[in-house]
């Protein structure tokens, strides 16, 4: 069920122009400038965007797996445990995230892998 920092690394992997910035404790992710995602090494750990509606929903339904971490402009973002999920579930969560934040064009252009 759980899914490796690596196997983590490999779903963003597939996903279309992703920039990485490293700063001292987590990497960030965005697209085309517009961040989608965070993640944390120490912890196992990332940060997604998602509608405020996923964000309760998920938080609702699985709060040993998903928290909280803040909402802004409109998105409730979401933490991960990367023990408590699958990779078809995680793949769904970062695609949605890289998708609130690309480019309608570039959505177009590569559909969910």
């Amino acid at each position: 069920m759980a899914v490796t920092d690596a196997g983590f690394h490999r779903i963003v992997d597939q996903l279309a122009d992703v920039e990485r910035a490293k700063a001292r404790d987590y990497t960030s992710f965005s697209v085309r400038g517009k961040r989608f995602g965070y993640f944390w090494p120490r912890t196992s750990t990332v940060g997604l965007k998602q509608l405020l509606s996923e964000q309760v929903a998920l938080v609702s339904e699985r709060p040993d797996v998903f928290e909280v971490q803040f909402t802004a402009g409109g998105f409730g973002w979401v933490v991960v445990q990367l023990t408590g999920v699958d990779r078809t579930e995680l793949t769904e969560l970062v695609y949605e995230a890289w998708r609130l934040s690309a480019p309608e064009a570039l959505v177009e252009e590569h559909p969910m892998p």
